[in-house]
Protein backbone atom coordinates (compact mmCIF):
# COMPACT_ATOMS: atom_id res chain seq x y z
CA UNK A 1 0.00 0.00 0.00
CA UNK A 2 0.84 3.54 -1.00
CA UNK A 3 0.21 5.75 1.60
CA UNK A 4 -0.77 9.57 1.20
CA UNK A 5 -1.39 11.76 4.09
CA UNK A 6 -3.08 14.86 4.28
CA UNK A 7 -3.86 17.37 6.65
CA UNK A 8 -7.15 19.38 6.94
CA UNK A 9 -6.82 22.50 5.95
CA UNK A 10 -7.35 25.88 8.17
CA UNK A 11 -10.39 25.60 10.52
CA UNK A 12 -12.41 28.34 11.99
CA UNK A 13 -11.08 28.09 15.38
CA UNK A 14 -7.44 28.36 17.12
CA UNK A 15 -5.60 26.62 19.48
CA UNK A 16 -5.50 22.92 20.19
CA UNK A 17 -8.52 21.64 18.49
CA UNK A 18 -8.13 17.67 19.59
CA UNK A 19 -11.61 16.09 19.52
CA UNK A 20 -13.43 19.16 18.57
CA UNK A 21 -15.47 19.31 15.63
CA UNK A 22 -14.58 22.29 13.77
CA UNK A 23 -15.38 23.14 10.31
CA UNK A 24 -12.98 24.81 7.82
CA UNK A 25 -13.17 27.98 7.11
CA UNK A 26 -13.03 29.13 3.30
CA UNK A 27 -8.90 28.84 2.97
CA UNK A 28 -9.25 25.65 4.28
CA UNK A 29 -11.07 24.33 1.78
CA UNK A 30 -8.76 26.15 -0.88
CA UNK A 31 -5.53 25.10 0.78
CA UNK A 32 -7.39 21.54 0.76
CA UNK A 33 -8.08 21.62 -3.24
CA UNK A 34 -4.80 22.85 -4.30
CA UNK A 35 -3.04 20.46 -2.22
CA UNK A 36 -4.60 17.58 -3.85
CA UNK A 37 -5.19 19.26 -7.57
CA UNK A 38 -2.07 17.60 -8.94
CA UNK A 39 -2.03 14.78 -6.63
CA UNK A 40 -2.91 10.81 -6.97
CA UNK A 41 -4.67 9.13 -8.80
CA UNK A 42 -5.82 7.29 -5.24
CA UNK A 43 -8.15 4.11 -5.25
CA UNK A 44 -9.27 4.39 -1.89
CA UNK A 45 -10.26 7.49 0.52
CA UNK A 46 -10.08 7.52 4.34
CA UNK A 47 -10.79 10.21 6.52
CA UNK A 48 -11.08 10.98 10.35
CA UNK A 49 -14.76 11.54 11.10
CA UNK A 50 -14.20 15.00 12.41
CA UNK A 51 -15.80 17.37 9.41
CA UNK A 52 -12.70 19.02 9.15
CA UNK A 53 -11.43 16.15 7.57
CA UNK A 54 -14.47 13.90 6.58
CA UNK A 55 -16.26 16.82 4.67
CA UNK A 56 -13.34 17.84 2.17
CA UNK A 57 -12.99 13.86 1.77
CA UNK A 58 -16.43 13.66 1.19
CA UNK A 59 -16.09 16.14 -1.66
CA UNK A 60 -13.28 14.70 -3.23
CA UNK A 61 -14.81 10.93 -2.84
CA UNK A 62 -17.57 12.83 -5.42
CA UNK A 63 -15.45 14.09 -7.71
CA UNK A 64 -13.55 10.74 -7.88
CA UNK A 65 -16.42 8.83 -7.94
CA UNK A 66 -14.78 6.96 -4.75
CA UNK A 67 -16.28 5.97 -1.37
CA UNK A 68 -14.51 7.18 1.97
CA UNK A 69 -13.65 5.23 4.59
CA UNK A 70 -13.97 6.85 7.71
CA UNK A 71 -11.67 5.71 10.95
CA UNK A 72 -12.60 6.98 14.14
CA UNK A 73 -8.94 5.35 15.20
CA UNK A 74 -7.35 8.30 12.80
CA UNK A 75 -8.64 10.95 14.98
CA UNK A 76 -6.45 13.72 16.47
CA UNK A 77 -5.14 13.66 19.89
CA UNK A 78 -7.54 14.42 23.03
CA UNK A 79 -6.28 17.22 24.64
CA UNK A 80 -8.32 17.13 27.69
CA UNK A 81 -8.53 20.41 29.53
CA UNK A 82 -6.62 22.49 26.80
CA UNK A 83 -8.76 21.91 24.00
CA UNK A 84 -10.00 24.78 22.38
CA UNK A 85 -7.12 26.72 24.17
CA UNK A 86 -3.75 28.76 22.68
CA UNK A 87 -0.75 27.84 23.70
CA UNK A 88 -0.57 31.72 24.87
CA UNK A 89 -3.74 30.78 26.78
CA UNK A 90 -1.79 27.42 28.73
CA UNK A 91 1.33 29.52 29.32
CA UNK A 92 -0.74 31.94 31.35
CA UNK A 93 -2.03 29.04 33.94
CA UNK A 94 0.32 26.29 33.15
CA UNK A 95 3.41 27.01 32.05
CA UNK A 96 5.51 24.26 33.48
CA UNK A 97 2.76 21.58 32.43
CA UNK A 98 3.02 22.84 28.65
CA UNK A 99 6.64 22.92 28.76
CA UNK A 100 6.68 19.38 30.26
CA UNK A 101 4.41 18.26 27.06
CA UNK A 102 6.40 20.23 24.66
CA UNK A 103 9.16 18.57 25.85
CA UNK A 104 8.57 14.81 25.96
CA UNK A 105 4.37 14.69 24.89
CA UNK A 106 5.06 10.80 25.51
CA UNK A 107 5.91 11.63 29.48
CA UNK A 108 3.70 14.18 29.86
CA UNK A 109 -0.42 14.21 29.13
CA UNK A 110 -2.32 17.37 29.24
CA UNK A 111 -5.10 17.49 32.04
CA UNK A 112 -7.83 14.98 31.30
CA UNK A 113 -6.24 14.00 27.88
CA UNK A 114 -5.33 11.32 25.94
CA UNK A 115 -1.82 9.59 26.66
CA UNK A 116 0.14 10.10 23.53
CA UNK A 117 0.92 6.33 23.90
CA UNK A 118 -2.71 5.57 23.85
CA UNK A 119 -2.93 7.64 20.69
CA UNK A 120 -0.24 6.36 19.03
CA UNK A 121 -1.29 2.71 19.75
CA UNK A 122 -4.73 3.76 18.52
CA UNK A 123 -3.43 5.03 15.16
CA UNK A 124 -0.76 2.14 14.43
CA UNK A 125 -3.26 -0.20 14.75
CA UNK A 126 -5.61 1.65 12.33
CA UNK A 127 -2.67 2.18 10.03
CA UNK A 128 -2.27 -1.39 10.13
CA UNK A 129 -5.47 -2.92 9.55
CA UNK A 130 -5.59 -0.32 6.30
CA UNK A 131 -2.21 -1.52 5.31
CA UNK A 132 -4.13 -5.19 5.38
CA UNK A 133 -7.41 -4.25 3.89
CA UNK A 134 -6.02 -1.72 1.29
CA UNK A 135 -2.75 -3.82 0.01
CA UNK A 136 -0.98 -2.82 -3.16
CA UNK A 137 -3.64 -0.06 -3.47
CA UNK A 138 -2.63 3.64 -3.30
CA UNK A 139 -4.58 4.96 -0.54
CA UNK A 140 -5.24 8.63 0.29
CA UNK A 141 -5.83 9.40 4.58
CA UNK A 142 -7.24 12.63 5.16
CA UNK A 143 -6.44 13.20 8.56
CA UNK A 144 -4.46 15.62 11.26
CA UNK A 145 -1.68 17.17 12.29
CA UNK A 146 -1.15 14.71 15.36
CA UNK A 147 -1.68 11.58 13.25
CA UNK A 148 0.77 12.69 10.61
CA UNK A 149 3.42 13.98 12.79
CA UNK A 150 3.69 10.63 14.67
CA UNK A 151 3.83 8.29 11.12
CA UNK A 152 6.49 10.98 9.85
CA UNK A 153 8.46 10.78 12.76
CA UNK A 154 8.40 6.84 13.00
CA UNK A 155 9.33 6.61 8.98
CA UNK A 156 11.99 9.37 10.00
CA UNK A 157 13.42 7.40 12.95
CA UNK A 158 13.24 10.06 15.36
CA UNK A 159 13.42 9.87 19.20
CA UNK A 160 9.70 9.48 20.51
CA UNK A 161 10.78 12.79 23.00
CA UNK A 162 11.22 15.04 19.30
CA UNK A 163 7.25 13.85 17.85
CA UNK A 164 5.99 17.71 18.23
CA UNK A 165 9.21 18.52 16.52
CA UNK A 166 7.81 17.38 12.98
CA UNK A 167 6.09 20.33 11.25
CA UNK A 168 3.03 19.61 9.71
CA UNK A 169 1.03 22.55 7.90
CA UNK A 170 -2.18 22.73 6.98
CA UNK A 171 -3.24 21.21 4.22
CA UNK A 172 0.42 19.10 3.56
CA UNK A 173 0.12 15.88 1.51
CA UNK A 174 3.12 13.59 2.31
CA UNK A 175 3.68 10.01 0.95
CA UNK A 176 4.71 6.51 3.13
CA UNK A 177 5.67 3.41 1.17
CA UNK A 178 6.79 0.29 2.84
CA UNK A 179 10.76 -0.19 3.30
CA UNK A 180 12.34 -3.12 2.96
CA UNK A 181 12.03 -4.15 6.80
CA UNK A 182 7.82 -3.68 6.85
CA UNK A 183 8.66 -0.06 8.72
CA UNK A 184 6.89 2.90 6.54
CA UNK A 185 9.40 5.25 4.83
CA UNK A 186 8.84 8.23 2.99
CA UNK A 187 8.64 8.06 -0.04
CA UNK A 188 7.78 9.85 -3.61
Amino acid sequence: MILDLLRHGETEQGGLRGSLDDALTDKGWAQMRQAVAEAGPWEVLVSSPLQRCARFAEELGERLNLPVQREAALQELHFGDWEGRSAAQIMEDQADALGRFWADPYAFTPPNGEPVEAFAERVLAAVERLSHQHAGKRVLLVTHGGVMRLLLARARGLPRAQLLQVEVGHAALMRLVPGDDGQWVEGR
